[in-house]
């Protein structure tokens, strides 16, 4: 019976250590957890609102994870810098803040035209009907052809083709930016364009033109129908161009 009482008290303390042990040890194991470094990617410059994200605008650097911020881009292999690539700042981002998902949106209508449109150009809407514009894609280059009712020099009317613009970038098909997407993303940008084209024939596509073109492109909408051809990849060329009417053709 003594023995018995002497055991018990003995059986207690050592559950108390136990117990004891594995809060200090899970207190050392959340400490280390905090101070364990990570990988994050970071402003290299001040980025203001609506910069298109690149490579180039972003840096790695080492943090405790105690730091790094709940949606912070953690870089882990060489190829997860390439993750903000097209995505477009949704607010400032000041040089050395961490990078963040909510702080980036992605390349869409809702960042706005302008963060595709080159220096000195100006972009420009072209409605076309949608069957036309299923295998443009955003980057691709384009001539543009108006064909309207010329007057002849006796007076006469005589319809023709006139190519006015050549080697023209495509900036966007629709609302397709050429924007990074999941395939989630994807298909609720497909649903919503379906939606669109239920109530129009039409879809827009943009261009980049420089004042003076975009100029010629409004006035050839107001005079004649007009219509694009798809260049080949790497065609830049700009050639010399008749106009084309049904008397030449005959001829």
């Amino acid at each position: 019976m003594e023995k018995k009482g002497v055991m018990l008290p003995l059986v207690f303390a050592m559950i108390a250590g136990l117990i004891y042990w594995f809060l200090l040890n899970s207190k050392q194991n959340a400490i280390n957890a905090q101070l364990e470094r990570t990988t994050i990617l970071v402003a290299k410059f001040d980025l203001p609102a609506r910069t298109v994200m690149n490579v180039d605008l972003v840096e790695t650097r080492e943090v405790p994870r105690v730091y790094l911020e709940q949606d912070a881009y953690e870089v882990r292999s060489q190829s997860d810098i390439k993750l903000v690539s097209n995505l477009v700042t949704a607010i400032r981002i000041p040089k050395g803040n961490q990078i963040t998902q909510s702080a980036l949106t992605s390349l869409s209508p809702e960042a706005g035209l302008s963060v595709k449109v080159p220096p000195g150009y100006r972009g420009c809407i072209l409605p076309l009907d949608s069957e036309m514009l299923k295998l443009l894609k955003p980057g691709d280059h384009i001539d543009v052809l108006v064909t309207f009712d010329a007057v002849m020099g006796d007076n006469r009317k005589e319809k023709v083709t006139a190519t006015i613009l050549q080697n023209v970038l495509v900036l966007g098909v629709g609302a397709d930016l050429g924007q990074g997407m999941s395939a989630q993303q994807l298909k609720a940008k497909q649903k919503a364009a379906s939606a669109d084209q239920a109530f129009s024939d039409k879809m827009g596509v943009s261009l980049a033109l420089n004042p003076n073109e975009a100029q010629y492109l409004a006035l050839s909408q107001q005079q004649g129908q007009v219509s694009i051809v798809v260049r080949g990849l790497g065609d830049v060329e700009l050639h010399p161009m008749e106009i084309a009417s049904f008397k030449r053709l005959v001829k």
